[in-house]
């Protein structure tokens, strides 16, 4: 059961909860199941990781007023809304709003489980991204001030000679911050400099600036 992939099941109405839950287990997947957005939102911050089948027509809070409470809680799990059939303004609607896929009711087995997969291939990929991040900018904290600058500088397109200008130094120390940068950053070639110093957010429009 701990390998299997979970989905978060918030549906008001009791029928659909049963019998998307026993599809679903016997498609391979575990579920968890909340009878309405409220009660899923009393947990979300903790929810174990996984993919949310949100339905949209719900009392008390639909599924647009739960994805967006999501949003601002920070939730990043992937959402799948269940909307009614023809209903297209709401399925943009939760598009926009962050959602990968949407799938009307009622669903077909093949349509549910092929939107989920998506789903959760997307969640893998942006787990393995956020790995790389984490250790591209682990690499990027063991930098010097002064080495940190000659990266800056080379993602900046520069050459040593034009960072020893910048940073009033010479070329010959910018040679040496260079292969000190590259043996913290553990990288063997400029490439892999640049691909380290990106995952990090260096020379985004992100970065920051020091």
């Amino acid at each position: 059961m701990s390998d299997q992939r979970l989905i978060h099941l918030v549906d008001d109405d009791e029928a659909v909860r049963h019998s998307a839950s026993f599809m679903l287990r016997h498609a391979g997947f575990a579920v968890k199941t909340y009878q309405d957005g409220v009660t899923f939102l009393e947990s979300a911050t903790e929810a174990l990781p996984g993919c949310i089948l949100l339905d949209v027509q719900m009392p008390h809070m639909d599924g647009l007023e739960v994805q967006e409470r999501l949003n601002k809680l920070g939730v990043a799990l992937p959402v799948i809304v269940l909307t009614g059939h023809g209903d297209v303004a709401v399925a943009v609607r939760a598009m926009k709003a962050g959602a990968v896929d949407f799938v009307e009711k009622p669903y077909e087995k093949q349509s549910l489980v092929g939107a989920l997969e998506r789903a959760f291939e997307r969640l893998e990929a942006r787990n393995h991204q956020d790995v790389l991040m984490d250790e591209a900018k682990g690499r990027v904290e063991r930098l010097t001030p002064r080495e940190r600058d000659v990266l800056v500088g080379l993602v900046d397109g520069l050459t040593n000679k034009m960072i020893a200008e910048a940073l009033d130094i010479s070329p010959r120390t910018v040679e040496i911050h260079r292969a000190n940068l590259m043996e913290k950053l553990e990288a063997t070639s400029l490439s892999a400099v640049l691909r380290i110093a990106f995952a990090a957010g260096i020379g985004l429009d992100t970065a920051d600036e020091a």
